[in-house]
């Protein structure tokens, strides 16, 4: 049973780590022929090994099951979207909610569940041994004895050859399954629930308003979007007619933004830290001010609102809101909204706020897959014919990318009402930033969805969409008209999102860097205006 299982996980549930690997080796003797022979072996007896040492704490037939089980779920995730379970991968999927994690269900799936999962672990339980004990343990000791002889030779032999491989192709490892999705669950668990206390760390324990914002009444609005990839925004140079509205808003758009990450549950938490991409870490950032713990801290009344799955622990310490399917009226469906409500939503605040200062963010669905086609109306099927299913993979690429582009239309059409809200609002300054968290594959190389590991990532789901839309008064903030044409093509980052927020809000903080707000460099020119404040752009 441990071979047969093994030689399965192997030859089957890892078909897309040996197709990478055949199709990354060289063959050009006999000696790397054998050498790569060698590969499904070693792991066919690896595999063998750890399950045996396993069953050592569960009972061999147990073992066999919940390995066999794993590998087949994570194979079905690898082969038909591209998944890589690293351990932020692990995170986004831990930190999902149900509604979330149902959407990935569809026939498909239960099929695949039903010959690879169910039916093998039925007929491995039905098995009956009629060994003694000693047997089983000889049995065991046998086969370990004969996998550390078989690793031995193989390791003499072909050390060097594994060795300068691996060390050129280290992130072919992440698709050894399940192994690699095991080691990702152990370092998130180690991460999240073994780590010592840490107090938390206040950046800047008084911040202060600008006199320009204390002075008046302003609202900022920053809209957080979902798996919107820039290529497909017409404001980026895309075809077709995807963001007609703010294109006749004449928003400043940001053509060269990267993200932090590549799944939400790393880049909505890194957007909003101190800490940039390279040096962002989880836990560091969960035990310091973000820039909301900031600005709230200054006296600008901060509030979150959210139409996702949850803020990932950005606004733990200001008032937030998840908007409810029950309390949506037309704008919903059983289990989520359209993000129309959340234009709703600002009308709302706006009607009971009073004070003078405000921030608010909004956490859009947005693009959301797989189930694009639950993020629009159905009048809002603009392109036709789209993928009216979960298994996109099965859809046709027409169909999938008219599906994805009708999500890209309705959050064209929902940012516009946002802004209409806003030049109506009555209030003297408003302004809005909207940024996605990370883009979306939809089909390229055989990849779907996102969380690719960032170092290998392919741009379309790190290249993202930024824009600004301003009313502010003129002795809010002045720029530069020659220089908008310059900065909005310079390539910028997630990173960039604090010290623009901090300029945006009127915030003044020694935990600001002014030279990552993109707005402050167009404003040092500008007469009356001090350049160490931080102030947004105007167009």
């Amino acid at each position: 049973m441990l071979l047969l299982t093994s030689v399965v996980s192997v030859l089957v549930f890892n078909r897309t780590f040996l197709g990478l690997f055949f199709a990354g080796v060289t063959i050009d003797s006999i000696h790397s022929f054998i050498f790569a022979a060698s590969v499904p072996l070693f792991m066919i007896i690896v595999y063998t090994l750890l399950t045996s040492l396993f069953s050592l704490l569960v009972g061999v037939r147990l073992a066999v099951m919940i390995n066999f089980m794993f590998a087949a779920l994570v194979s079905y995730a690898t082969a038909s979207f591209g998944i890589v379970f690293d351990k932020e991968m692990l995170r986004n999927i831990f930190e999902t909610n149900s509604l979330e994690a149902l959407s990935y269900l569809n026939v498909t799936v239960v099929v695949y569940a039903a010959l690879a999962v169910i039916l093998p672990v039925v007929l491995m339980s039905r098995m009956r041994f009629s060994d003694t004990f000693k047997q089983r343990l000889v049995s065991l000791l046998s086969v370990n004895a004969v996998g550390m002889l078989g690793v031995i030779v193989i390791a003499a032999v072909f050390y060097k050859d594994y060795a300068s491989f691996f060390r050129n192709h280290k992130e072919l490892t992440k698709y050894i399954t399940p192994v690699a999705a095991y080691d990702s669950t152990y370092k998130y668990v180690r991460d999240t629930y073994f780590t010592k206390p840490t107090p938390f760390h206040i950046l800047d324990p008084a911040p202060r308003l600008n006199s320009y914002v204390a002075g008046s009444s302003t609202l900022t609005v920053m809209v957080v979007g979902e798996t919107a990839r820039a290529d497909h925004f017409q404001l980026q140079g895309y075809p077709r007619e995807t963001t007609p509205n703010l294109d006749r808003e004449h928003v400043l758009y940001f053509s060269a933004v990267t993200s932090c990450g590549t799944a939400t549950a790393v880049s909505v938490p890194c957007m909003f830290s101190r800490l940039n991409r390279e040096e962002y870490d989880h836990f560091t950032a969960d035990h310091q001010d973000n820039a909301l713990d900031i600005i709230q801290r200054a006296g600008v009344e901060v509030t979150w609102i959210d139409n996702n799955s949850s803020c990932k622990g950005v606004c733990k310490r200001v008032p937030s809101f998840t908007i409810e399917p029950n309390g949506g009226a037309g704008e919903c469906q059983q289990s989520t909204c359209f993000d129309s409500v959340l234009v709703t939503a600002v009308k709302q605040y706006i009607a009971q706020s009073t004070r003078r200062n405000k921030l608010l963010v909004l956490h859009m669905i947005g693009s959301h897959g797989p189930t694009y086609y639950q993020r629009y109306p159905k009048n809002f099927r603009r392109f036709t014919p789209d993928c009216q299913q979960s298994d996109i993979q099965n859809c046709t690429n027409e169909a999938l990318i008219n599906t994805y582009d009708n999500t890209i239309a309705y959050t064209d059409y929902v940012l516009g009402e946002i802004i209409e809200t806003l030049k109506h609002s009555g209030i003297d300054n408003t302004q809005m930033l909207y940024v996605s968290d990370h883009g979306e594959s939809l089909g390229e190389s055989g990849l779907y969805l996102h969380g690719f590991p960032y170092a290998i990532a392919p741009e379309s789901q790190t290249h993202v969409p930024m824009l600004y839309w301003q009313n502010l008064q003129s002795d809010y903030a002045g720029i530069s008209r020659g220089c908008d044409s310059e900065f909005v093509a310079r390539k910028i980052s997630h990173d960039n999102i604090f010290d623009m927020l901090m300029g945006m809000t009127g915030v003044e903080t020694i935990a600001y860097r002014q030279e990552n707000n993109v707005f402050s460099q167009c404003d040092q020119s500008v007469a009356g205006i001090s350049s160490d404040y931080p102030v947004a752009a105007a167009p």
